[in-house]
């Protein structure tokens, strides 16, 4: 499974009492198909997997799966910090219907290279899915380094990352020495274009949760080698790539979705609405945008 383009990081829609809202994803993953994404990526960060209980995911991946009928393939989060939990969400994501895993870094106990290689060997070995290494030294307190992740690279199942370290440097050095077969993917939106001018494959995207269509001309220009488009969108995009990060992600991301009327401003603690002086500065940039 070679992943090439623009996937997803789907928010989960909430009902204003916390409850999932299925109708608002299940029109959110149609909007994501007819915009020309190339897959979806639910019960992530951006999904707010950390206070979505194990049904409550499962679920969520059911949804997701149900409602993309084979359009698209689904790419869910399943990461935990205990080996033995990634193993069992893994395998319930395969349950349902989802296409491949994401696995985050093991956070907050910092396991060794050597750690992190096993548990994500652990993981790969147990369920026989695509799994998507995400490198995301931020949330995580542990960053990848290239030489362990060109020895995960080498695992059958291993087949891509989510490159979220935001070192330029250490990206390019791994798109240097990656195998053919093996796909970098920018974590990070506003560094979608220069990891593509390095030759990285796409985006595991946010920003694509409410605009679609331009994030798979940005990504689809790049693919052809049309650098001038690619270049122009990434500069109108860049103010919505730094507005849905003002607070922590997906924050801003819920808030521009319900300002467009795509479902209730709804999170779970500790997350919280965002301050108001920040609204009023994203509420501007998507005027500006017209995404409003």
């Amino acid at each position: 499974m070679k992943l090439v383009g623009v996937y997803t990081a789907l928010v989960t829609p909430m009902a204003s009492d916390g409850k999932l809202d299925e109708k608002a994803l299940r029109r959110l993953v149609d909007f994501q198909v007819e915009g020309g994404v190339q897959g979806l990526v639910p019960v992530g960060t951006t999904g707010e997997s950390p206070t979505l209980d194990g049904e409550e995911c499962k679920r969520v991946i059911r949804v997701v799966v149900e409602q993309a009928r084979g359009r698209v393939p689904v790419i869910a989060g399943a990461g935990s910090n205990s080996t033995a939990e990634a193993i069992e969400y893994a395998r319930d994501a395969k349950e349902v219907g989802a296409d491949a895993t994401l696995q985050v870094t093991p956070y907050y106990n910092k396991p060794t290279n050597a750690g992190i290689l096993a548990h994500f060997r652990a993981v790969a070995d147990a369920v026989n899915l695509p799994l998507v290494v995400y490198n995301i030294a931020g949330r995580t307190g542990k960053n990848i380094d290239n030489p362990t992740m060109l020895e995960l690279a080498g695992h059958r199942n291993i087949t891509a990352v989510k490159e979220a370290s935001g070192d330029i440097a250490q990206i390019m050095d791994l798109i240097a020495r990656k195998p053919a077969d093996f796909t970098v993917l920018s974590g990070d939106d506003n560094l979608v274009f220069p990891i593509m001018a390095l030759g990285g494959a796409g985006v595991i995207s946010v920003a694509s949760n409410i605009v679609p269509d331009r994030m798979a001309k940005l990504v689809g220009s790049a693919l052809k080698g049309d650098w001038d488009t690619a270049r122009k969108l990434h500069y109108e995009l860049l103010p919505l790539f730094r507005g849905i990060f003002l607070e922590t992600n997906p924050i801003p991301i819920k808030a521009a979705m319900a300002m467009k009327g795509m479902m209730a401003e709804a999170y779970r603690l500790p997350l919280c609405p965002m301050a108001p002086k920040n609204r009023e500065a994203l509420e501007a940039t998507l005027r500006e945008l017209r995404i409003l």
